[in-house]
């Protein structure tokens, strides 16, 4: 059956199981944006306010559903202005497919209206891109995007197909989707290697990353720390990997882990990490990071062994399959003195809750409390989201969505869009602060023309409150450029987008406004009046050892 270019796509969306994407038309895409008019009953197009929402948008779908998320753009600043959302879920390793249109292929570099080398700009922050020239090849390069985005180590995509390719005619035969290969073979030496380490460790630690959530390998990671008899602790990405509220579990590692998991993972004798990437954010100085372990690294991608940390052993593969080798063969083992050690350790260092006056960390725990641990949670980035994954107990994977390599302001609202729209049936709340909610707050005019209803918690404590922490711990309290002290009131914003607002200065008149949202099933704006000199203890300075993590009792005690 001939069809045009753009029914070809459309058609190859449909084969993928595609029935949301998320977009921003213009002039080269109005093809596409034609042909998915006449099928507008089969997949549901969700027009955001900027081209980087859709992005964002695409990539919440993705991490909240497992599927694989989809946006379009036009040519020009409609494709660039998906490039923060491209780099967020290249860094985060979200599959994420954007299709966007260029000038037709006898006007390229011309500097034609609205002409980008988007392909050559995305480049280095996609897993692979194309650029379709040729009608010939459209419909098997929009199959190998997906296939592509969704294999192996996942990560976005992107299209580019050129004005005339979309008006062309060709023909088309359906086909079915391309198996998702996961991980190649497992080599079974490297399997016995670890074990036997993991047989010989007096004091085993064990950190999870995001690999866990996208191998769906939560239970066999459940098994393993029971057969290890080890504690654990997870990085920003791997939150809800692992069940917070096991008495096993030690908090987050890191700049901002809690005391029980930096010092567990410095005195240690074996380190068993999987699916994570020993991130800058994670080891502190990598030269000191670990250094009484041995380190045993699991991972799907190879080019992540010994990148950052030397490892004893590792095993390249899928995180569940590697997992499903191990709890085969390795033996219950009892670690119980050491366990006694960590657990010493957490009860002598919690985490510090302030409950006189409204504060981020009590907030969060409100909120956990309301929403009984089971709310998808998306952050922006800064104290508010270090606070969400230190206060709020996730249970579950994908429920916890934010950008953990790339660090975006402005993302949490539209991948609270996205995730909603992916799992309508759960609570939805973005977590943001009031300098990340500039950079997205319209998107809440998506969310109130769709009636989709997530809740945006804004911790406003009037300035850019990561930053002025560094300033005041760092720069001799030199705070350029960080305080935000100006008229703009975001009660009015938010209700001139058409969502419900709040503003409240006590926890009571937040569990009153977050209760009364939650009921009202609508988008809503709760905006949370904190002082501004909050900080996110404990905290591990810049490039040092994670062992030295200081909490504000610290800080005291030296002066």
């Amino acid at each position: 059956m001939q069809l045009t270019g753009a029914d070809i796509i459309i058609e190859c969306l449909k084969e993928q199981g595609v029935d949301t994407v998320f977009g921003y038309p213009g002039g080269t895409a109005l093809n596409l944006y034609d042909a998915l008019y006449k099928h507008s009953d089969e997949i549901t197009h969700y027009l955001t306010s900027h081209e980087q929402g859709a992005s964002h948008a695409a990539d919440g779908y993705a991490r909240a559903t497992g599927k694989v998320g989809v946006c379009f753009a036009t040519s020009g600043p409609g494709a660039t202005n998906l490039v923060t959302g491209i780099a967020t879920a290249y860094m985060d390793s979200v599959p994420i497919v954007a299709i966007t249109c260029n000038v037709a292929v006898n006007a390229l570099g011309k500097d034609t209206f609205q002409e980008i080398d988007i392909a050559g700009v995305t480049m280095p922050i996609t897993k692979h891109n194309f650029i379709v020239k040729d009608i010939k090849n459209l419909a098997d390069t929009v199959r190998r995007a997906f296939n592509i985005a969704a294999s192996g180590r996942p990560g976005p995509v992107l299209v580019d197909v050129t004005k005339d390719v979309t008006a062309a005619l060709y023909e088309y035969e359906k086909k079915e989707p391309l198996p998702i290969e996961r991980g190649g073979d497992i080599n079974e030496a490297d399997v016995v290697s670890a074990v036997e380490l993991i047989k010989e460790a007096k004091k085993p630690f064990i950190v999870v990353g995001g690999g866990i959530t996208v191998s769906n390998a939560s239970d066999e990671l459940k098994e393993f720390v029971e057969k290890v008899d080890s504690p654990i602790c997870e990085t920003l990405m791997g939150k809800g990997s692992f069940d917070s509220n096991n008495s096993l579990y030690t908090g987050m590692i890191g700049m901002h882990g809690s005391k029980a998991s930096n010092l567990g993972v410095s005195r240690c004798d074996l380190l068993v990490v999987i699916g994570a990437r020993f991130s800058d954010r994670v080891t502190g100085n990598a030269g000191t990071f670990a250094k009484n372990a041995k380190i045993i690294h699991i991972d799907i991608d190879p080019a992540e062994i010994n990148k950052n940390v030397d490892t004893a052993a590792s095993i390249i593969g899928d995180a569940k399959e590697v997992l499903k080798k191990i709890n085969k063969i390795l033996p219950k083992q009892d670690h119980g003195a050491w366990i006694e050690e960590i657990n010493g350790i957490k009860n002598k260092f919690p985490l510090p809750l302030i409950t006189e006056r409204l504060n981020g960390p009590l907030i969060i725990r409100k909120l956990y409390e309301i929403t009984k641990g089971d709310a998808i949670v998306t952050t922006d980035v800064g104290q508010h989201q270090m606070w969400a994954a230190q206060y709020y107990n996730f249970t579950k994977p994908r429920k916890f969505l934010t950008s953990g390599g790339l660090g975006t302001m402005g993302y949490g609202l539209g991948a609270a869009i996205g995730a909603k729209v992916g799992k309508p049936d759960d609570i939805v709340v973005n977590v943001a602060g009031d300098g990340c909610f500039r950079m997205n707050m319209n998107e809440l005019a998506t969310a109130s023309r769709y009636n989709i209803p997530v809740i945006d918690i804004v911790i406003n404590n009037h300035v850019l409150g990561m930053v002025r922490q560094w300033q005041t711990l760092f720069y001799d309290k030199r705070y350029s450029n960080t305080t935000l002290e100006d008229k703009t009131d975001f009660v009015k914003v938010s209700e001139g987008l058409g969502a419900k607002a709040y503003r409240v200065t006590t926890i009571e008149e937040f569990e009153k406004a977050l209760k009364e949202a939650i009921e009202l099933n609508e988008p809503a704006m709760i905006e949370c009046i904190i002082h501004n000199d909050d900080k996110v203890y404990p905290m591990v300075s810049p490039g040092g050892n994670i062992a030295d993590a200081f909490d504000e009792n610290d800080i005291k005690n030296r002066k």
